[in-house]
C-alpha cells in the first residue's frame, strides 16, 4: 500500500531529494508496484511521478491518459507536446539536486534498471544528480507484510511435501518393476501444486544423471530421460499460492536412486552443505552484531568453502537470489559472480541459498530459503535443511542407514 510519510522518511534517511518515478506502456513494473498500480490497467503514454523527501508528490500525464495517476496524492500536470513532456519533467524537479530512479550504474543490477538510457539523460540534463533506487526498492517492494510471511510459510509446506510425493512415486515405480521418466515425476509435482492451490511460472526441473550437471536444465519432452536404480536425481521445484500478493517457495534437494549413496557423490554433496551452512551463517553473524550486510557478502562466503575445497571453477552462478512474487524477486541478490550485489539484506526480505558444484558426469545443488523478519531474526524455511543425499529406496522401504 503507498505510505507517503513511509516513502518520504526513507528519502531522507537516504539523503536523497526525491525519488522519480517514471513508466511507459508497464517497461517498469518496480514503479507501478510502489505506486499501487499493478492491478490497474497499462497505459499506452509516459508518466512520471515525483515523491519529495519534503513536501508534496505531484505527477505528469498524457492528456488522453489525464487520469492514470488520480488515485495517488498531489496535482497532476497534463502534457501533450513532447516539448510539454520535457518542461514537465524540469518543473517536477525543479530545485532538486539528487534523485533516485530505477538505475543501476553501468547496468550492474539489471533486476533495478528499469528506465531507459535517454530518460536518465533527460534528467541529468537538467543538472540532476541520478542515483540508484536499488535500497529503496527493497523496502517498499521486495518487503514482505506479515501475510506475505505466512502465504511463503504455506506454500513451503507444500513444496517440501512435494518432494515426498516425487520420491515416493519414484521409489514405487521402480520397486514395481517400471522405469521412470523425468517428466512424469515432473507431470506429478504440477498435479501437487494444483491439489494444494499452488501456482508456478515454470514447471519444476527434474534432472537425472549428467542433466544435473546443468544448472538451469529445463525437462522438456525433447531432453526426457528414463532414471532407474542407481541414477542420481536432482529436483528444483518453486511455487506460491493462488491469491493477490503470493510469494514464491523455491526449493532443491538431491535423491539417489539405490539404498545407498556412493561416496563420490555424497562427498561433493557435503561441500556443497556446508557452503549453504557458510551463507547463512554469514546472514545470522551479521543480524546478530548489527553489521550491515551486503548480498555480496553471502555469495563470498559459500563460494570461499566451494574454492577451498578445489571447486571453485565448477561453482557457476550466484549463491542466491531474491524471492518475491516472482521467483526472481526484486530485492537483493547473493551475489558477488554475475554481479557484486552492494545492496543490502533488509529485514523483511526473502532469498534463497543454493550453492551447487556441477562436474561433467554430474551436478548437486542444495537449496534453501531465508527471510529475515522485522526483528531481524533470519528463519531458514522449507523444513530442515538436507545433510546428506536422499537413498530414495532405502528411505522409501524404511530401512534404516
Amino acid at each position: 500500500m503507498f505510505d507517503l510519510t513511509e516513502l518520504q522518511a526513507a528519502l531522507r534517511t537516504a539523503s536523497i531529494d526525491g525519488w522519480l518515478l517514471y513508466d511507459f506502456r508497464g517497461s517498469n513494473v518496480l514503479a507501478r508496484r510502489i505506486l499501487d498500480m499493478e492491478q490497474r490497467p497499462i497505459g499506452s503514454r509516459r508518466f512520471f511521478y515525483f515523491i519529495p523527501a519534503q513536501g508534496q508528490p505531484a505527477g505528469l500525464v498524457h492528456r488522453i491518459e489525464a487520469g492514470a495517476l488520480d488515485h495517488l496524492p498531489g496535482p497532476k500536470h497534463v502534457y501533450l507536446h513532447w516539448r510539454e513532456l520535457e518542461q514537465g519533467v524540469a518543473r517536477l524537479l525543479a530545485g532538486t539536486r539528487r534523485v533516485a530512479m530505477e538505475y543501476a550504474p553501468r547496468n550492474s543490477n539489471p533486476y533495478v534498471s528499469r528506465v531507459d538510457a535517454g530518460t536518465i539523460e533527460l534528467v541529468r540534463e537538467l543538472g540532476v544528480e541520478v542515483v540508484s533506487s536499488g535500497n529503496l526498492i527493497q523496502q517498499f517492494e521486495a518487503a514482505w507484510d506479515d501475510e506475505q510471511w505466512a502465504m511463503h510459510l504455506e506454500a513451503a509446506r507444500h513444496t517440501t511435501s512435494a518432494f515426498d510425493r516425487a520420491f515416493g512415486f519414484i521409489a514405487r515405480e521402480l520397486a514395481a518393476g517400471r522405469r521412470v521418466r523425468e517428466s512424469a515425476v515432473q507431470a506429478v509435482i504440477l498435479a501437487h501444486f494444483q491439489e494444494h492451490g499452488l501456482v508456478t511460472d515454470h514447471p519444476p526441473i527434474v534432472a537425472v544423471g549428467p542433466h544435473s550437471a546443468d544448472p538451469h536444465y529445463a525437462t522438456s519432452a525433447a531432453t526426457d530421460v528414463e532414471m532407474g536404480e542407481g541414477d542420481l536425481v536432482l529436483i528444483d521445484l518453486w511455487a506460491k499460492l493462488d491469491r493477490p500478493r503470493s510469494v514464491y517457495s523455491d526449493l532443491t534437494r538431491m535423491g539417489y536412486l539405490g539404498r545407498s549413496v556412493p561416496e563420490a557423490y555424497q562427498e561433493v554433496f557435503s561441500i556443497v552443505a556446508q557452503a549453504r551452512d557458510a551463507a547463512i551463517s554469514c546472514v545470522r553473524d551479521a543480524y546478530r552484531a548489527g553489521r550491515p550486510l551486503p548480498g555480496w557478502k553471502v555469495d563470498q562466503a559459500a563460494r570461499d568453502v566451494i574454492e577451498a575445497a578445489g571447486y571453485g571453477p565448477q561453482f557457476v552462478h550466484r549463491t542466491g537470489h531474491s524471492i518475491g512474487q516472482e521467483t526472481h524477486g526484486n530485492g537483493a541478490n547473493m551475489d558477488n559472480l554475475e554481479t557484486h550485489e552492494e545492496r543490502l539484506v533488509l529485514p523483511r526480505t526473502c532469498f534463497s541459498i543454493e550453492p551447487g558444484i556441477y562436474l561433467s558426469e554430474f551436478g548437486v545443488r542444495s537449496e534453501v530459503n531465508v527471510f529475515v523478519d522485522a526483528g531481524g531474526e533470519v528463519h531458514v524455511t522449507g523444513g530442515p535443511a538436507q545433510r546428506e543425499i536422499l537413498a530414495v529406496l532405502r528411505d522409501a522401504a524404511g530401512e534404516r542407514p
